[in-house]
Formats: structure tokens, C-alpha cells, sequence
């Protein structure tokens, strides 16, 4: 399939696609008419003597010194060189590919003034699988410039790039693919790199992975309740409703609809009149992480469909205008917050699944074993607990405030937004194990009850289906790390994501 850019409104599932489903781009004519009209303007712009920053004057604290009219083509091509200083390990080609698509989404927009015979370049580099190596560390997050730098390197035979597998200097890649390298006008180069689409890529793809991760965390809730006897009334909707938050309400309807039809909604049923605070407030706290999450979808699906650049070509006005659409702080903050409410959900998490091992609160074994206390049972994963929970608080301290001035003070603040987007990708890596300690444990719980499954809720059902199909009940003592990474693995799948999600 092909995706047209450049008309309709650009979701985060669009650069998922394209990214991991390996789905082509093409520009829409009406992105093509805009793209030519702000090409026009540049070149009338690049000789008329007006000084413009990037396009006929130096950049960064060079920003003085006027460019040789002879020299703004080659000009072009130093300045991505330049910039070309990232380091550390490789993306792989995935994040790579919705860098490609994030940037190709932005010049859709017509305010770069890129050549459109660079921009179609840009396209069939996406679209011929030839994905440029971009080391990760680099960016400030006002433009990722080191970043983008790697990804345009290509484009004229320089660089690195991987195709079909193989990783190629720059000039083999296209040659691999059939393609030619491209000749760099007035301005192309700082259209290629004047952009956060490095931070918009990331941010999606973890952003995606974050809300499959939340699914699944409400599908082992649902579960915890069932195997703990719970009290349900937190999710009454009366209650839930007399705070009338959208992400509370939400959480409570979804975990609603998991238990629909659990013998738990009976009168009674309940083991205790009050449960302890993380069993009862997870509508509140999951409710709030949904609210953050939202959030910085909304910052992400804004920067997809923005011309961030800077100088911004307003074709229609006949203006070229410096701006500072080139920081994103909204997006580095709701960034932030998410692993904040993340991590809040996170702390809930341990405390559930190790008071699932006491047998005071629960009336179940200690250490969820049958066997007495010659068997560990799931004694030892609470040290596992405690380390996850360990690296999660680490990566939720915020990192938006962590720059420092560069280009001689001329760049003197900034937003640090990718380190913030991986940050937030490490957070919810160590998150998908916590929620996969929290479905063996409440599994372990229904099955030391004897439950029966018809007594459960529909969507419980499901959930409780899927671990025994991934793993067994605990017995005899065995190594559980196996399990905690198989159930973790097909969290990520996509295994656990609610098919009541939206429903009435």
C-alpha cells in the first residue's frame, strides 16, 4: 500500500505503518503545488540581496557572514557535513524509516522551500528500503540537526546507509537501489536538517508502544481484581463519574467491560469491604497517565503535520521569515509528564503484585506456592520487582531541563526533546515487565483459587486464556525469568490490547 502525504491530517498510526509496516509514500499534488510555489520563492529570494539566515547568510554564530552568491549550492552541501557529529549506536531501520516519513510529512507542507526533485529523492530513499545510519546521540532538541545531517548524507552519495540488510557507504547504497545521488540547491541542505523529525519519529513509535503497554496493564488489573477478590465499587460508575475526568472515567469503563459477567459484580462477593490504595485507585492514576499519554499524542501528531522549518517560506505572502518553530517544548514536556504518570502507575504495580504473596491480605499461600515453605514460589521475583521498579524511577526524573548553551551563547536554550522521547522508550521497555510479573501472579492467584473460568469476566476470561497459553502454573519452583520475557515479548505484540477498547 501507499500513503499520500500532503492533504489529509498525518496520525501517529500513519508513521507506524509506514515505519514498521513497510508501507510507501507519495506526495499529493496539491503538497506539490506548494512545494513548487515555495521553491520559487527561494530562488527569487537567494539573489535579491536581501540577507536571509540559511539561505544566503551563514548559520548557527556565523549567522553574520554573508554567503558568495557562487557559493550558496555549495554551501548547502558544508553545512550538512558539518553537522554530521551524532554518536553512539545505530537506530535501527524501523526508527529510521518514520524519521524519513516525519521529515517527508513536514516538507508535504510547503514551508521548507526545498527543491522538488530533493524532496523526491528524500521519498524514493523511503521508499527503495535504502535507510541511512543515524547514530542516536546528538540532538538538543531545537532541530535535530546531528541527526537529520546523518539522514540527508545519502541523498548526494555520502554517508551510510543500510539496504536489503548490508550497510553501504552512501554512494553504493544508491547505486544498489538504482538511484542517483542529488545535486543540492540554495537552501536544500537546512531544509534537510532544519527540523525536529528525528524527536516526531521517536516520540510516535514510543508513544504507540506506550499505549499497547497501557491495554495490557488494565487487561492484569482486571485479572489482579479477579484472583484477589476485590472489591469492585471504585468502579461504579456513579462514582467514577463524580470526578468527571476523562481518563478516569475511561479506565473505569474499560475495566468494566473486562469484568462483564465476573461473579465478582455479584452482591458480596467482594473478600474485603476496602482493598489496599493501589487496587482501588487505578481508574485515578491510570486515568491520569492515559491524560499525559493523550497529551503528547496530540504534541506528536501536531509536529507530523507542522512546517517547523526555520527560515519558514510563505509562498503566498512572498515572505521568508526566521521563527522559533524549530523548539518543541510542548512535546518534550508532555514527554515528561508521561513517564511521570507512568511511573506512578509503575509504583502501583509492585505494590499489587507483591502483596498478591502476602498471605494476610489475600488468603492465598504465602508466595502464591501450594507446596509450603519449602518451595519459593514467587518469593524471588520481588528483587526483580524492586530492580525494574529502580529503573523506572530513574528514567522518570525529567530531562527537558537539562541543556546548556551553545553556538557562542546564541543558542542558549533548549528542550533536550529526543533524549526525552528515549528516555520515555527505555521507561516503558522496564514497565512491559512489571505488567508481565503482574499477569503471572494474578493468574497464579485464579488458579490457587480454583476458579471457575465461567465465573469470570469476558474479557478476564480472555486474559487468563492468554498467559496459560504462554505459560503454566507455577508447581514445582522453576526458573521464572523464561516466563516473565515470554509473557513481555507478546505484550509488545500486541497481544493483550483490549478488544473493548471503545466499546459502549
Amino acid at each position: 500500500m501507499t500513503l499520500e502525504v500532503g492533504e489529509q491530517w498525518l496520525g501517529i498510526n500513519d508513521l507506524v505503518r509506514v515505519a514498521r509496516a513497510g508501507e510507501s509514500v507519495s506526495l499529493a499534488p496539491a503538497a506539490r503545488e506548494r512545494v513548487i510555489a515555495a521553491r520559487e520563492l527561494v530562488m527569487k529570494l537567494a539573489t535579491s540581496g536581501q540577507p536571509i539566515y540559511g539561505l544566503n547568510s551563514a548559520l548557527g554564530a556565523n549567522t553574520g557572514a554573508v554567503l558568495a552568491e557562487g557559493d550558496l549550492e555549495g554551501y548547502q552541501r558544508r553545512a550538512v557535513r558539518a553537522r554530521a557529529v551524532a554518536v553512539g549506536p545505530a537506530y535501527d531501520k524501523t526508527s529510521v524509516r518514520a524519521m524519513q516519513f516525519a521529515r517527508i510529512a513536514g516538507f508535504s507542507r510547503g514551508g521548507s522551500g526545498i527543491s522538488p526533485g530533493v524532496l523526491d529523492a528524500c521519498i524514493n530513499l523511503l521508499n527503495f528500503q535504502v535507510h541511512p545510519v543515524v547514530p542516536r546521540f546528538g540532538s538538543i532538541g531545537v532541530a535535530d540537526l546531528p541527526q537529520l545531517s546523518h539522514l540527508a548524507l545519502p541523498l548526494f552519495g555520502e554517508g551510510l546507509a543500510e539496504v536489503r540488510g548490508e550497510v553501504l557507504s552512501g554512494s553504493a547504497a544508491l547505486e544498489r537501489a538504482g538511484l542517483e545521488p542529488v545535486t543540492l540547491g540554495a537552501k536544500d541542505g537546512l531544509a534537510l536538517i532544519s527540523s525536529n523529525a528525528a524527536t516526531t519519529a521517536r516520540a510516535a513509535l514510543v508513544l504507540h508502544d506506550v499505549n499497547v503497554a497501557l491495554d495490557a496493564w488494565l487487561a492484569a488489573v482486571a485479572l489482579g481484581y479477579e484472583g484477589f477478590r476485590a472489591n469492585l465499587s471504585p468502579l461504579h460508575p456513579g462514582a467514577v463519574a463524580a470526578r468527571p475526568a476523562a481518563g478516569q472515567v475511561e479506565v473505569a469503563r474499560q475495566l468494566r467491560e473486562l469484568l462483564k459477567g465476573s461473579a465478582l459484580l455479584e452482591p458480596g462477593a467482594a473478600r474485603r469491604v476496602q482493598d489496599p490504595v493501589s487496587t482501588r485507585v487505578v481508574p485515578q492514576v491510570h486515568g491520569a497517565a492515559r491524560d499525559m499519554v493523550d497529551a503528547a499524542c496530540a504534541q506528536v501528531e501536531i509536529e507530523l503535520n507542522s512546517a517547523a522549518d526555520s527560515p519558514l517560506v510563505l509562498a503566498e505572502d512572498g515572505l521568508m521569515l526566521s521563527n522559533g518553530n524549530f523548539h518543541v517544548p510542548a512535546l518534550a514536556l508532555a514527554l515528561d509528564a508521561s513517564a511521570i504518570a507512568l511511573a506512578q502507575a509503575a509504583s502501583m504495580s509492585v505494590s499489587r503484585s507483591q502483596r498478591f504473596m502476602s498471605p494476610s491480605l489475600t488468603g492465598l499461600p504465602l508466595q502464591l506456592t501450594r507446596h509450603g515453605p519449602a518451595h519459593s514460589g514467587f518469593a524471588t521475583v520481588q528483587k526483580t520487582l524492586t530492580a525494574l521498579w529502580a529503573e523506572v524511577r530513574q528514567r522518570a526524573n525529567p530531562g527537558s531541563l537539562d541543556y546548556l548553551p551553545v553556538s557562542e551563547a546564541l543558542e542558549d536554550h533548549a528542550c533536550m526533546a529526543l533524549g526525552v522521547a528515549e528516555k520515555l522508550g527505555e521507561l516503558v521497555e522496564r514497565v512491559r515487565y512489571l505488567i508481565a510479573i503482574e499477569l503471572l501472579v494474578s493468574a497464579q492467584a485464579v488458579d490457587l483459587r480454583e476458579l471457575d473460568t465461567a465465573q469470570m469476566g469476558e474479557g478476564t476470561r480472555r486474559t487468563f486464556a492468554q498467559v496459560r497459553k504462554l505459560v503454566p502454573m507455577l508447581d514445582e519452583d522453576r526458573p521464572l525469568g523464561p516466563d516473565i520475557d515470554r509473557i513481555q515479548s507478546a505484550i509488545a505484540a500486541g497481544v493483550f490490547d483490549l478488544e473493548a477498547k471503545g466499546a459502549a
